[in-house]
């Protein structure tokens, strides 16, 4: 798999209106889309009923191109200028560290680079420039 970025937009509990939306101006195809009620239950950290069905990941595709979406999580919200982030997806944990770590020169990590349920290698940087990136790796490496 060769390297890739997409857009991804943090939405404050409208993504799924959103998504409708670009399936019918755009001819967006859901690829996919998962609640944050059908995430693996952490017993650490209950979610809150009104988190249930706000839209945890998605993935359509415009054209050739990937568009991903997350509503922002209850107590959290986005700005206007800052609901868009750069999603660099890597198959090599290796190399998903090494781009961590870069951005991170200068910037703030928002989410330290960890395993998580479904990915290797995942964490959030803002860079020194104020672009938000997820490192997101695919792949067991």
């Amino acid at each position: 798999m060769a390297l890739k970025i997409a857009p991804y937009l943090m939405m404050n509990g409208n993504a799924e209106e959103a998504i409708q939306f670009y399936e019918k101006v755009l001819d967006a195809q859901v690829v996919f889309k998962q609640s944050f009620g059908e995430m693996p239950e952490s017993p650490n950290a209950p979610l809150p009923e009104e988190a249930k069905n706000l839209v945890s990941h998605a993935m359509v595709k415009i054209g050739e191109s990937d568009l991903m979406f997350s509503d922002n999580f209850p107590g959290q919200s986005s700005q206007t200028g800052d609901q868009i982030t750069l999603c660099i997806t890597s198959e090599n944990k290796d190399k998903s560290t090494q781009f961590f770590n870069a951005l991170s020169d200068g910037g703030q990590v928002k989410m330290p680079l960890q395993e998580t349920f479904f990915s290797p290698a995942y964490g959030i940087v803002t860079d020194k420039f104020g672009i938000t990136f997820q490192i997101f790796t695919d792949g067991k490496m």
